[in-house]
């Protein structure tokens, strides 16, 4: 039970910012207290200018609504655009560091933003254009968005999913946790048609939707979710111990190289070495390290020196015609 009364709305506030109608009585039991409580709580934030709805039901309910106001943030205008328009290019990308906790604070936002400022933000997204965008596949924001937002309320999600080998399927599931990879963004959720706990790509995810009902969330095997979708992931892929040195500073290779694959080591002051355990194609990843731009020799696995090997004769060939004159 809350009983610091500021704490107490902060936290109610923090519920209703996600963007669904909350029953009186789950908030009441979120936060320990009781429907008076919750009823008074609620006058208060209205006191302050959040502009919370009652809604007609049964047991009644609550949702801040969108649109009408921005709520009294330390906020002005051009941070509110600006704010949104970076957590919409980190989400769709999948940056490092941008995790799930970024996706439910651009969905938090998004429900609060005035009509104008989200025009404003879309248009400036559609105007603009990264150079680069990491490794992995764009993804709408509004994806993330809406999984984040089921998540938060416990709130079943429908989507039409496409495997692997182009297999399409519509899924109904109890989302439990996104997960970013640092390349791509995954979501951990139990499958009600199937009976059992999966992950899914969400960049293979189209039309998200969020159902409106609600579950008490089971008990993942795990316990983790970021545990479950590594040993899913070395499930369905065979992983290798990678073992590479490099002709350059720790931290110059670490620049260069995404978070995911570790941190190089230094050996002296011009050379360090990295291992880190991977299950990318070995082809792949001897394009990766020698796109890094440092010379490198591999130790291990011996497949991989043959990957790299392979890839340099190649690469000799394409630049003297296969007649080993430039």
């Amino acid at each position: 039970m809350t009983t610091d009364t500021p704490a107490r709305l902060l936290t109610l506030l923090s519920l209703l910012q996600t963007p669904r109608g909350w029953p009186g009585g789950e908030l009441a039991e979120r936060l320990g207290v009781s429907r008076r409580t919750i009823r008074r709580d609620i006058d208060r934030l209205r006191e302050l200018g959040y502009p919370v709805q009652a809604t007609l039901g049964a047991d009644g309910g609550y949702r801040l609504v969108a649109g009408m106001a921005m709520p009294p943030l330390v906020l002005d205008d051009e941070e509110a655009v600006a704010i949104a328009v970076g957590l919409r290019a980190g989400a769709g990308h999948a940056l490092e560091g941008v995790d799930e906790a970024s996706v439910r604070a651009l969905a938090k936002l998004e429900q609060v933003l005035p009509g104008r400022l989200r025009h404003r933000v879309s248009t400036l997204q559609a105007a603009t254009t990264p150079l680069t965008s990491g490794d992995g596949a764009t993804i709408a924001p509004e994806t993330l968005t809406v999984m984040a937002s089921t998540v938060a309320g416990r709130e079943r999600l429908r989507f039409a999913y496409r495997a692997a080998d182009g297999t399409e399927s519509r899924r109904v599931t109890e989302p439990y946790r996104l997960v970013s990879t640092g390349r791509r963004w995954y979501l951990v959720a139990y499958d009600l048609d199937r009976a059992d706990w999966r992950t899914f790509r969400v960049d293979r995810v189209s039309d998200p939707f969020a159902t409106g009902a609600r579950f008490t969330p089971r008990e993942l095997p795990t316990g983790s979710a970021a545990e479950y979708l590594r040993r899913s992931m070395y499930r369905a892929q065979e992983s290798y111990e990678l073992d590479v040195t490099f002709a350059a500073p720790a931290g110059t290779v670490a620049a260069r190289i995404p978070g995911w694959l570790g941190t190089p080591q230094p050996l002296d002051e011009g050379t360090c070495r990295l291992r880190a355990t991977v299950s990318d194609a070995k082809e792949w990843m001897a394009v990766r390290l020698a796109m890094l731009g440092h010379d490198f020799t591999v130790r291990a696995p011996q497949e991989l020196v043959d990957a790299v090997r392979e890839l340099g004769a190649r690469m000799t060939r394409a630049a003297t015609g296969g007649n080993g004159t430039p």
